[in-house]
């Protein structure tokens, strides 16, 4: 598998917008042609290869070597192919995807994975506002696809969330899943305030637990058998899970009946 790589020259006070670097832009391309591409500095059109030093070719990998918070849309709009980050990254990452895989090795900004309609996402670090949601007008988020958080995230992961799972090991911020019609969010920590707000159906679990919005309703104790799968999955993108994440019992709360929503939030009784 050919690869190119990416080194940067160091950040800027103005982002760096860069919808090219992803591996259907990259595929057949030179490095000459690789480093020609343009990129948006502010409201200037510029070339990848100002900001970056370019070797390799262009295929189904894409390698950054180094943290660049200051770029924007990394990933953007893939459909396949492989792009790995080693070092954090700016906002927009992943946006779009519809196939694919990218690893983020260190934290991410805003709209990580928003609009996601497959593939794969995974950041080592912590991640912005608005994980896997929707851009401002939008009646829907991501429609497909995982994004694995290892560390915390901020407000409104999963909004507007029609398909797809978020895993979220560490803590989610406010308004989790807010207004979700479908998909799954899973966190390993504690959601903020009003996580499920105005969902009309989908799954939040809390194995962290956390604090209930009076519009969700205590309907049963149970354990859900699809939750397994979601399990396998987690373990196969190696976390470490628990047993009882699959075995244990479920408090099931049912909403957000302010908007007679059929969601559910699952809090782990932790057996």
């Amino acid at each position: 598998m050919s690869a190119a790589t990416l080194v940067p020259r160091g950040p800027t006070a103005i982002p760096v917008e860069a919808e090219c670097i992803s591996p259907d832009r990259f595929r057949g391309l030179t490095t000459t042609q690789i480093a020609a591409l343009p990129v948006w500095h502010g409201n200037q059109e510029c070339l990848l290869g100002d900001f970056f030093t370019v070797t390799g070719t262009g295929g189904q990998e894409i390698i950054i070597n180094g943290d660049v918070p200051h770029v924007k849309w990394i990933g953007s709009g893939m459909t396949g192919g492989r792009l790995e980050v080693r070092g954090a990254c700016g906002m927009h990452a992943g946006s779009g995807m519809s196939g694919g895989e990218l690893l983020i090795r260190g934290g991410a900004g805003d709209y990580l994975g928003a609009h996601l309609a497959g593939g794969l996402i995974q950041v080592d670090g912590n991640a912005g506002h608005q994980l896997g949601g929707g851009y401002p007008g939008s009646p829907t988020g991501m429609t497909g696809g995982v994004i694995l958080a290892q560390g915390n995230v901020g407000n409104e992961a999963g909004a507007r969330m029609g398909r797809g799972v978020i895993a979220v090991l560490g803590d989610l911020g406010d308004l989790a899943g807010l207004g979700m019609h479908a998909g799954t969010i899973l966190c390993g920590g504690r959601p903020g305030i009003r996580a499920g707000a105005w969902m009309k159906r989908g799954s939040i679990v809390c194995w962290g637990g956390t604090e209930l919005m009076p519009t969700l309703l205590y309907a049963c104790t149970y354990t859900p058998p699809w939750l397994a799968l979601h399990v396998r999955l987690l373990a196969r993108l190696g976390v470490r899970v628990r047993d009882t994440w699959a075995t244990g019992a479920y408090q099931m709360y049912s909403g957000d009946i302010a908007v007679q929503g059929k969601g559910e939030v699952l809090l782990w009784t932790g057996g």
